[in-house]
């Protein structure tokens, strides 16, 4: 559950820096969607790290066990981080 939980999170956190994104770059929106996407990809990458700490040195987990979730977690939000730039970008 808590998984799915920092997934939602990945998603509420993509939503806000496509937002921003397109606020900023107001004269063409596809140009700052691309913007936050490369953003985003980097942010998450921290967080999910952030996650896995977490899970090794509060929870108890070996890094071995929390590999697989870090994974995951980091890959669906930033799989559709790159289909949307791959639907901006296509035209």
């Amino acid at each position: 559950m808590h998984t799915v939980k920092v997934i939602v999170g990945g998603f509420v956190l993509l939503t806000l820096c496509l937002l921003i994104g397109r606020w900023v770059g107001d004269p063409t929106p596809a140009v700052g969607l691309i913007g936050a996407i490369k953003v985003f990809i980097p942010l998450w990458l921290v967080a999910a790290g952030i996650n896995m700490w977490v899970g090794v040195s509060k929870a108890g987990y070996s890094v071995a066990e929390e590999a697989p979730f870090l994974l995951v977690v980091f890959a669906v939000p930033s799989a559709v981080a790159l289909l949307v730039l791959w639907r901006v970008t296509r035209g």
